[in-house]
C-alpha cells in the first residue's frame, strides 16, 4: 500500500469495471421513456420496468403507472411488459382487455423461453434453476408449466423427480450467481447423469462479467458497497460473490444516504460496483460520499469490455395510440396484432 503515512492509511476505492447498466436495462427504460415521447402518458407497466427504486420513482414522475396486474390497466391503453419477460398467459390477457402491449423483455430472458418452449415441445423434463417468485422465473415457467421444475439452489436437488432420466434438461435465471448454479447444475448431474445442458449458457453476460469484477476486487476490499435494490435479484448476488472472494465485509445500498459510516471503521479500501439495472448517477453519489470521507483514490478494476445493445422493442415504431382506441371501439378485432408476441 503505497504513500501510507503513521497516522493514516492511505484509502483508496476500487471501483468494478463494468458496473451498472447492461443492454436489457438500458433497451427497457429507453423503452418507457420514448412510449411516454411517442404516446404521452400514462404508460402503464406491468410490474417494476426493472428492479431498481430509483429508475422507477423517475419513470413514474414521467408519466409511467406501475401495476401488478394486468386487470388493473383500463381497456383501451397501452401496457408494457417488463425486461423480466411474462407467460404466456399475460398476452392472451392483454388481449381479452383490448390492451395495446409494447414488450420490453430483455432478449436474452427471452432466449430462454425460447428454450423452454422447444424443450417443452419435444416432451423433455426442464428442471429451471432460479429463485422461487422471481418474476423472471414466472414468465419462463409459465411457457410450460407442465414440464418446468423449478430447483432454488443445491439444496433443493434432493427433492427433484423426474419422468425419465434420459430425457432431462436444465435451463435457468439470466441473474443468478455464477458459482452457485454451476454448483446445482454439478448437483444435479450427480443425481442425472444424462441431464443435458442449454445449447447456450443462460446466466447473462453481464451478469456474469459483474460478477467477475467483483471477484478480482472482493480480495483485495476491506467493504465491498454494491449500489442496488433489494429485489433485484444480480444485485444481492453480488454482495455474496464479494463475501465469498474474501472482502471482509459487504452491503447492499439504494443510494449514498444508506450507507452507515461505522462501516468504514478500520477499512482502507473499499469495493464500489452496481448492479444491472442502476443509472450511474447513483454510483457518482456514493463515490462523492466516500471522497468526502477520505476516499478520493478511485483505481479501476476492469473484467470486461461490454459492446452488446439492443434495438428497441418493435411497437415502439407503430402508432400504438390509435392501435388502442381501435381495439376497445371494435371488441375482438385484430387483437393479435398488437399483442407484440
Amino acid at each position: 500500500m503505497g504513500g501510507m503515512t503513521a497516522a493514516t492509511p492511505s484509502r483508496r476505492v476500487l471501483l468494478a469495471a463494468p458496473r451498472g447498466y447492461c443492454a436489457g436495462v438500458d433497451r427497457a427504460v429507453i423503452a418507457v421513456e420514448k412510449a411516454l415521447e411517442q404516446y404521452g402518458s400514462p404508460i402503464y407497466v406491468r410490474h417494476e420496468i426493472v428492479h431498481n427504486k430509483y429508475v422507477v420513482q423517475t419513470l413514474e414522475k414521467k408519466g409511467a403507472i406501475f401495476v401488478d396486474e394486468t386487470a388493473e390497466v383500463p381497456e383501451g391503453s397501452i401496457v408494457m411488459f417488463s425486461a423480466h419477460g411474462v407467460a404466456p398467459v399475460v398476452h392472451e390477457e392483454a388481449a381479452q382487455r383490448r390492451l395495446a402491449t409494447i414488450d420490453a423483455t430483455c432478449p436474452l430472458v427471452t432466449k430462454v423461453h425460447k428454450e423452454a418452449v422447444r424443450f417443452a415441445n419435444e416432451d423433455y423434463d426442464i428442471l429451471l434453476i432460479g429463485h422461487d417468485g422471481h418474476e423472471e422465473v414466472i414468465g419462463t415457467s409459465g411457457e410450460a408449466p407442465e414440464h418446468i421444475t423449478l430447483v432454488d439452489g443445491p439444496e433443493d436437488v434432493a427433492n427433484v423427480s423426474v419422468r425419465d432420466e434420459s430425457k432431462v434438461v436444465w435451463l435457468s435465471q439470466t441473474t443468478l450467481s455464477v458459482d452457485e448454479t454451476m454448483e446445482t447444475v454439478d448437483a444435479l448431474k450427480t443425481k442425472f447423469p444424462q441431464l443435458i445442458s442449454p445449447p447456450s449458457d443462460d446466466i447473462c453476460y453481464a451478469t456474469q462479467n459483474r460478477q467477475i469484477a467483483v471477484k478480482q476486487m472482493g480480495a483485495e476490499a476491506d467493504l465491498v458497497i454494491v449500489v442496488g435494490s433489494k429485489n433485484s435479484s444480480n444485485s444481492v448476488r453480488l454482495v455474496e460473490v464479494a463475501l465469498g472472494a474474501g472482502a471482509r465485509d459487504a452491503h447492499l445500498v439504494d443510494f449514498a444516504d444508506e450507507i452507515d459510516e461505522a462501516w468504514l471503521e478500520g477499512v482502507s479500501t473499499v469495493g464500489l460496483t452496481s448492479g444491472a439495472s442502476v443509472p450511474e448517477v447513483l454510483v457518482e453519489g456514493v463515490l462523492e460520499w466516500l471522497s468526502q470521507c477520505g476516499f478520493e483514490d478511485v483505481e479501476i478494476v476492469k473484467a470486461a469490455e461490454e459492446s452488446i445493445t439492443f434495438s428497441l422493442p418493435k411497437e415502439l415504431r407503430r402508432d400504438l395510440r390509435a392501435e388502442a382506441a381501435e381495439l376497445s371501439g371494435k371488441p375482438g378485432e385484430q387483437s393479435g396484432r398488437v399483442s407484440g408476441a
